[in-house]
């Protein structure tokens, strides 16, 4: 089943603050739309810093101040990109902490989290056993997990070494059950960039990212970024931090060069999971399908007028959305729809 409008069946959940998705079709452009859609938000919510022990590293994390509800599951958000901080997330998905605290965190050697002895021995396994220790660490009995792109996959993980302790899990534009997807975006990729933005990707060959090259897999991730946006004006407006990670391109790179096949842990996945992805992405929709045939308890939403970052690019549908599939009651499997 899949879902093309903001209307999937779950409860419905509080108004964000008045901002109709009329407005879409009133204003000019992408941009503006996103600019008024962050106007109409009430200020953005503090985030408090502590460094969390777990599995032998100081992790950095960061939660937004307590709610109301005393009941209300915290969400855990975990950030693509591979290189990159939480800061890829924040205050991206603000608009969630009006109902639940978030927590955020830099992945182990990203940000301001440490670095394991040996970085070029790091896996993507690694980043997802880290979830469940960092959940006990900080005394959490139960929370929910959503993870974009990279960190859809690290959050899909996650959650197979963990369901006892997640409740729910998103994933928004998450990469597929296996690395046959790659090939297939690099494709999307080069349509995408204009004459201006194709030397930079050009430069880097594709068997070069097979290398733990952290300047490499820094530069290649920039030259991608543009063809993420459906909007390329609204693009013009983002760019990925100048970082790079010792840690983060050993995982991508070895993610590259051996390729990956999750399939047999996602069918055993019993936690209800919602499959969000941009209609627009340069990573393919059938992704996003093949995720919703593996996972027994799933449901898949495509947005509209959006590429791979749907809480930039069509927040009124996004965020209502995720807010009526956490709120849901835990009864039984997730309905599916034919």
């Amino acid at each position: 089943m899949v879902t093309h409008v903001a209307r999937p069946s779950f409860p419905p959940a509080p108004s964000l603050r008045p901002y109709a998705f009329s407005a879409r079709q009133q204003l000019p452009t992408a941009k503006e739309h996103f600019v008024a859609f962050r106007r109409s938000l009430p200020r953005t919510p503090p985030l408090e810093r502590q460094t969390v022990r777990a599995r032998g590293l100081a992790f950095a994390v960061f939660s937004t101040p307590p709610v109301a509800d005393a009941d209300a599951t915290p969400l855990l958000c975990i950030n693509g990109g591979m290189l990159y901080d939480h800061g890829m997330l924040w205050p991206a998905l603000s608009p969630l902490a009006r109902t639940r605290q978030l927590i955020l965190y830099d992945q182990r050697g990203r940000g301001q989290s440490q670095a394991p002895s040996d970085p070029a021995a790091a896996t993507i396994d690694d980043d997802a056993a880290d979830i469940a220790a960092l959940r006990r660490a900080l005394g959490v009995r139960r929370w929910d997990l959503l993870g974009h792109s990279w960190g859809g996959g690290i959050a899909m993980l996650a959650t197979a070494l963990d369901e006892a302790g997640t409740r729910r899990l998103v994933t928004v534009d998450a990469v597929g059950a296996t690395s046959t997807w790659m090939a297939p975006l690099r494709k999307a990729v080069v349509a995408r960039l204009t004459p201006d933005e194709r030397p930079a990707f050009d430069a880097i060959a594709e068997p070069l990212l097979e290398q733990p090259d952290p300047d490499l897999q820094a530069a290649y991730a920039r030259a991608v970024y543009p063809a993420w946006f459906r909007d390329a004006e609204l693009a013009r407006s983002f760019a990925p931090p100048k970082v790079t990670s010792v840690t983060g391109a050993a995982i991508l790179a070895r993610l590259r060069r051996e390729g990956y096949d999750w399939r047999t842990r996602l069918r055993a996945l019993s936690v209800p999971t919602f499959v969000i992805h941009g209609e627009d992405d340069a990573l393919p929709v059938a992704v996003s399908a093949e995720l919703e045939r593996l996972l027994p308890r799933s449901k898949r939403m495509l947005v509209p007028h959006s590429g791979h970052m749907p809480f930039w690019e069509a927040p009124e549908v996004f965020f209502p959305a995720v807010e009526s599939f956490l709120a849901a009651p835990l009864s039984g499997a997730v309905r599916r729809e034919v």
